[in-house]
């Protein structure tokens, strides 16, 4: 494990430490200016931030820590659902302190992003109409598929596709498989045409959304009033209802 990291997990587990006692700590045969360089290190990235000064100074973990921190996926999923190491309850913190005061991307990645953006739009606009009509197609064909199969649609990929460009239902497969898939594109095809809809987002266009997802299903539409599971995991969702909306108004 890196320094870095092992740092921060003991950090984790003894918040307001030095760094003599963070040296001694995590067993790593590291010089004290080496754990203070990776401790300024990660000062400047946010991870961490320090109390005090001079031989009073102490080092906790920052909130910005649960946005950034490393996640070993394949060891997470090595150990029984009942085994695996979870946050409870939801940071709310995340939502009113964080996400209003940092930014998600470096420097180095905002630019980068613009770039592929510029490039996106050079690109599409050397396409013609019928070639971009075709790539939103196959986009709708693509999105539906894979939205559905969340939900348990067992649909294929062809399957799918030829339900939606010729309306064929596909052999030993529900009716209801066959309207979510198709509701889907209609709720794909319904934002291409209305590119400005969702901005700014609110509660009624999710819903507005969500009808066209559930036409003629048996679901309940619109914002959920009871808390519900995740198949697969411990954590329970928060159930407070409408209280984590989010204002993306540029």
């Amino acid at each position: 494990m890196k320094i870095e990291n092992l740092i921060l997990e003991f950090l984790k587990q003894n918040p307001k430490t030095s760094s003599e006692e963070i040296r001694q700590g995590i067993s790593n045969k590291k010089s004290i200016a080496t754990i203070k360089r990776v401790l300024s290190k990660l000062a400047t990235n946010k991870l961490i931030f320090s109390i005090g000064k001079g031989k009073a100074t102490r080092y906790k973990l920052s909130p910005y820590y649960d946005l950034f921190r490393e996640i070993d996926i394949e060891e997470y999923y090595k150990k029984e659902i009942d085994e695996r190491v979870i946050i409870e309850n939801f940071n709310f913190s995340l939502l009113r302190e964080i996400f209003p005061t940092t930014k998600l991307f470096t420097e180095d990645e905002s630019i980068r992003l613009s770039n592929l953006q510029k490039e996106f739009e050079t690109n599409i606009s050397k396409l013609s109409e019928f070639a971009i009509k075709k790539e939103f197609e196959r986009l709708a064909i693509d999105l539906s598929w894979k939205s559905s199969q969340i939900e348990g649609n067992a649909y294929s990929l062809l399957e799918t596709e030829r339900l939606l460009k010729e309306k064929v239902t596909a052999e030993g497969k529900s009716k209801e498989e066959a309207v979510m898939l198709l509701n889907h594109k209609k709720a794909i095809d319904f934002i291409i045409e209305n590119p400005d809809y969702l901005s700014p987002l609110s509660v009624s266009k999710f819903e507005d959304i969500h009808t066209i997802l559930t036409k003629e299903l048996v679901v309940d539409r619109n914002i959920r009033k009871r808390r519900v599971g995740i198949s697969g995991t411990n954590y329970r969702p928060i159930d407070i209802r409408g209280c984590c909306i989010i204002n993306t108004t540029p």
